[in-house]
């Protein structure tokens, strides 16, 4: 491989192991190793997701390795739905869904099957992690950024001691989810009800969307603005959560009702909450199932199959059953 790639054989192993990161090599160079792997036959989509994983070493190595007056990435940019899965694979395991119906070509040698953190380094990062939480949550608004997306992260430790803190933690921001509309703090009162939901509690998430979006033309706006970004609509990085409120116009509506379509189906967690976004984008773009047939037919049965069951609340089926008939209506 590494004669392919015509780099030295210790080059190449090292980018494999990890003793190298791949993040470090200049800039001409990656571009040259990308489109090197497209040429022997890489699959772009794999190759799509080189930056997300690049992105999810940093934010793990300048947490596990803080430097003195170095600013940590989750405080200057929004991290996407990729980055978060390539941090979870490497927290708890879990493949990212991109990569999971992929076959996975045996290795020889003792090769991690997966770029799985050790327990020791786990455990520093979420310990850190914790620590930049509590030290953003100190700065005020300078701090918002970075507090909500370590919060997040932080939810995927399921240990103990860990969710106790992160309980204590959250509930100190879950006076914000009630809050009628936008305001400074909706972005952080989103992922708070979204991380409860990963501890368990999925009242705030339903109490977040009755107040803090249902009725409120700005908090529709920054909601669809947020998972068009978290899906790849919107391609643009965004530096801070400003683009929720003032975002731009022009990202891709059809790739973000396949991005809800496919949350519906992987994340039973966050139904309420993929059903509102889908019933709001599709109320004010009734036209997108034209512009992927396919797409639409599949989501009309998976709604279709929601409504027979009995686990959505009452808004949830009002909504799901507006969804299902601007479905069937294109399909007619």
């Amino acid at each position: 491989m590494a004669e392919a790639m015509r780099v030295d054989l210790t080059t190449w192993q090292g980018w494999e192991t990890g003793r190298r990161p791949l993040a470090n090599v200049k800039a001409g160079a990656l571009l040259d190793i990308r489109r090197r792997l497209l040429a022997l036959g890489a699959d772009p989509g794999v190759l799509h997701l080189l930056d997300p994983a690049m992105d999810a070493d940093r934010v793990i190595t300048s947490t596990i390795h803080p430097e003195v007056n170095v600013r940590h990435p989750l405080a200057s940019w929004v991290h996407t739905r990729d980055t978060a899965h390539m941090i979870a694979w490497a927290l708890n395991g879990t493949v990212p869904p991109a990569l999971a119906r992929r076959a996975v070509t045996g290795r020889r040698g003792p090769v991690a099957k997966a770029p799985l953190l050790s327990a020791p380094d786990r455990s520093v990062f979420f310990a850190h992690l914790r620590e930049t939480a509590e030290s953003a949550l100190r700065a005020g608004g300078d701090g918002l950024l970075l507090h909500r997306q370590c919060l997040y992260l932080c939810s995927y430790d399921q240990g103990s001691e860990a969710t106790s803190w992160m309980v204590h933690a959250l509930h100190g921001s879950r006076g914000l989810i009630p809050v009628r509309g936008w305001t400074p703090h909706w972005a952080t009162a989103r992922s708070t009800a979204s991380a409860l939901v990963r501890l368990g509690d999925h009242q705030p998430l339903l109490d977040f969307i009755e107040r803090g979006l249902a009725g409120d033309d700005s908090a529709e706006i920054a909601n669809l603005n947020y998972l068009a970004y978290w899906f790849g609509s919107i391609r643009e990085a965004q530096t801070d959560d400003g683009f929720m409120r003032h975002g731009p116009t022009d990202w891709e509506p059809v790739r973000l009702l396949r991005g809800l379509a496919t949350g519906l189906h992987q994340a039973p967690a966050y139904t309420d909450l993929y059903v509102h976004s889908l019933w709001a984008l599709l109320t004010t773009n009734r036209w997108l199932p034209l512009a992927d047939p396919l797409l639409a037919d599949g989501l009309a049965t998976q709604t279709a199959r929601l409504l027979d069951h009995d686990g959505i609340s009452p808004r949830a089926r009002r909504e799901l059953s507006a969804v299902h008939y601007v479905l069937g209506e294109n399909r007619t």
